[in-house]
């Protein structure tokens, strides 16, 4: 009797532990075996004659949508999964936007914007009532339980996303209203759905089967080099430009890229035509950046005009329309743009328009030289709410189609993505801007820098990562500067400099020298704290330590093996240790450790 009454209660209390921590496999469990659900334009749920054909291979699903009927459907998304009521509500999450201003943490019931540039509120893209919708990546961390993983490996051709409530996940496709003929069928994006106790494995797991379907554009190391923007914005001169050239040439060879910036165009969308900057003689500031022995890089946002624009005024036909076929006014439906408003959006599946950007960047890369595009404003080119020359493309497709002719023009150059839909984004370009604008304040640093870790993952694997400009002049404290110069370092993607270094102090000259040759190689950091990053290439093993606290902190950081631990950036001893190093942070800082044996 005693016995079974033993055996009695360890069933209970295993059974117990397994409603714990089953939380992924039931999660898994369900999302697997919940009905899928089709929704016409109108809301309305399809005919039973549209089928949704779903099938798991381990961790991957894929789905086809049929239409075995006799009548044309109009649809407007697939919801291929529903769970609910299994997480709970304070379940912490990761998502990521549909353009890239766009991250999201916080928790299921109290979802946090990581920027101020929301899919939702900035750009207009509707959500349903009662849901967050986010897109591409959703990681959650449930308490005590492994992570879970859910992430779109694809993007063709639709938009894959999430819809988030405090006790349900609805895992969708939007289908943009198109319609599905008596017959047809669509193939949806892949959908990876995986479980582990290691962030960084999963995550690898996930780069690894995207470059399956969207493999990466080559590129041997990401670029080093210095952006005009921060320091003189749109009324740069050729003499602030030839200044800094000079001084990068003598104390800074390692900036191998000079970008010109927003400024140089007469308006949005007239990229060849002279505008007041340099006298109208932008290319020759290019050819005096060539001359020198750097690389011209420059601005473009090649799928916006404004309305004084001479491709506004000639050429009507290539632009997006709206429902009653005018030029698709940007603001109408999303956010109207930042200058010379509101923007109107070229369509790139017009085949006119294709060979207009081809040709376009084909002039700046061959006759101008240029080597280097910064691409802006992308999000337009997969605007919503659209009408495009060809009636049956999805947004991403008329997105994707201008950035293939956009590559024909620029052959061998390096393309930086800004401001773009990120997903709709791979295998297109060979750089991502993973963060907001810098400005110089603690702020912006400390947003700023969550963005850019959370997405550091992405650095090498799917592209170069651009953690936007390391700024290093002006009156902010030393320390806050120490923060963010680790902190891009930590990224290991791209390093543009956005200070007037002619007035550079030498302390942070040498931090700039330092920083100015990329690793390529992302810290690995313990947890979604960002406090403790390892770097480990070539250059031997280094630790990035960030205090994100206004008072000083202590952190405690293990060491694989005894180690001479010195300051990166100034070369200073700090001692040796074995076992752990502990180091004291003032408020706001960082620090970059070199281990030597």
């Amino acid at each position: 009797m005693k016995n079974s009454v033993l055996i009695f209660l360890s069933c209970l209390l295993l059974q117990a532990y397994a409603t714990q921590a089953g939380i992924t496999d039931r999660f898994i469990q369900s999302l697997q075996s919940s009905p899928a659900k089709v929704l016409q334009a109108d809301g309305t749920l399809a005919p039973a004659t549209v089928k949704v054909i779903r099938s798991w291979q381990g961790n991957f699903c894929t789905v086809r949508i049929v239409n075995a009927g006799s009548e044309r459907v109009r649809l407007k998304e697939v919801i291929t999964g529903t769970v609910g009521r299994v997480l709970p509500p304070a379940t912490p999450f990761y998502a990521e936007g549909f353009q890239m201003l766009t991250q999201t943490t916080g928790t299921l019931e109290k979802p946090v914007a990581l920027g101020n540039y929301t899919d939702a509120g900035h750009y207009k893209i509707p959500q349903p009532e009662g849901y967050l919708a986010v897109y591409n990546l959703l990681r959650l961390y449930p308490a005590g339980e492994q992570q879970l993983l859910l992430g779109y490996t694809s993007a063709n051709r639709f938009v894959g996303k999430f819809y988030l409530s405090a006790d349900t996940i609805k895992v969708v496709t939007d289908l943009e209203n198109l319609e599905l003929l008596p017959g047809q069928s669509w193939q949806l994006e892949e959908l990876m759905v995986v479980k582990g106790t290691d962030g960084n494995q999963l995550l690898q797991r996930f780069a690894d089967r995207i470059q399956h379907f969207h493999p990466r554009l080559p590129f041997a190391a990401p670029p080093a080099g210095w952006c005009s923007w921060y320091c003189f914005g749109p009324r740069v001169t050729a003499k602030n430009i030839y200044d800094n050239l000079d001084y990068i040439k003598e104390h800074l060879p390692a900036l191998k890229y000079i970008q010109v910036d927003d400024g140089y165009q007469p308006h949005m969308g007239d990229w060849l035509e002279a505008g007041g900057s340099f006298g109208g003689k932008v290319q020759d500031v290019l050819d005096t950046i060539r001359d020198k022995g750097f690389e011209p890089a420059i601005w473009v946002a090649p799928f916006i005009c404004d309305s004084n624009s001479t491709v506004f005024k000639q050429h009507k036909d290539w632009l997006v329309k709206d429902e009653n076929g005018a030029p698709l006014r940007s603001d109408a439906v999303t956010f109207g743009g930042w200058r010379w408003k509101p923007w109107y959006v070229l369509d790139g599946t017009n085949p006119a328009v294709q060979q207009h950007f081809e040709q376009l960047f084909r002039t700046m890369r061959q006759e101008w030289g240029v080597t280097y595009f910064k691409l802006d404003a992308n999000f337009w080119g997969a605007i919503h709410k659209g009408v495009f020359y060809d009636k049956q493309a999805t947004r991403v497709e008329a997105y994707r189609r201008g950035m293939a002719a956009i590559l024909k023009g620029t052959g061998n150059a390096f393309i930086l993505g800004c401001n773009h839909p990120l997903w709709p984004s791979l295998g297109m370009v060979h750089g991502s801007r993973s963060s907001m604008d810098i400005k110089r304040n603690w702020p912006v640093f400390e947003r700023s820098g969550r963005e850019n870790l959370y997405r550091a993952w992405q650095n090498g694997r799917l592209w170069w990562n651009d953690p936007d400009c390391l700024v290093l002049t002006g009156k902010m404290p030393d320390n806050e500067f120490n923060f963010h110069a680790a902190l891009v370092y930590a990224t290991g993607g791209m390093l543009l400099s956005g200070d007037d270094l002619t007035g550079i102090s030498q302390e942070r000259l040498n931090v700039l020298r330092k920083a100015a040759t990329p690793t390529g190689k992302a810290a690995a950091f313990e947890n979604t704290a960002f406090e403790v990053g390892r770097m480990q290439d070539a250059g031997g093993s280094r630790i990035v330590v960030l205090n994100w606290e206004s008072s000083p902190r202590t952190l405690k950081v293990k060491l694989d093996k005894p180690a001479t631990v010195v300051d990166y950036w100034t070369g200073e001893p700090i001692g040796k240790y074995t076992g752990y190093i502990t180091i004291t942070l003032q408020g706001h800082d960082g620090k970059v450790l070199q281990l030597k044996p």
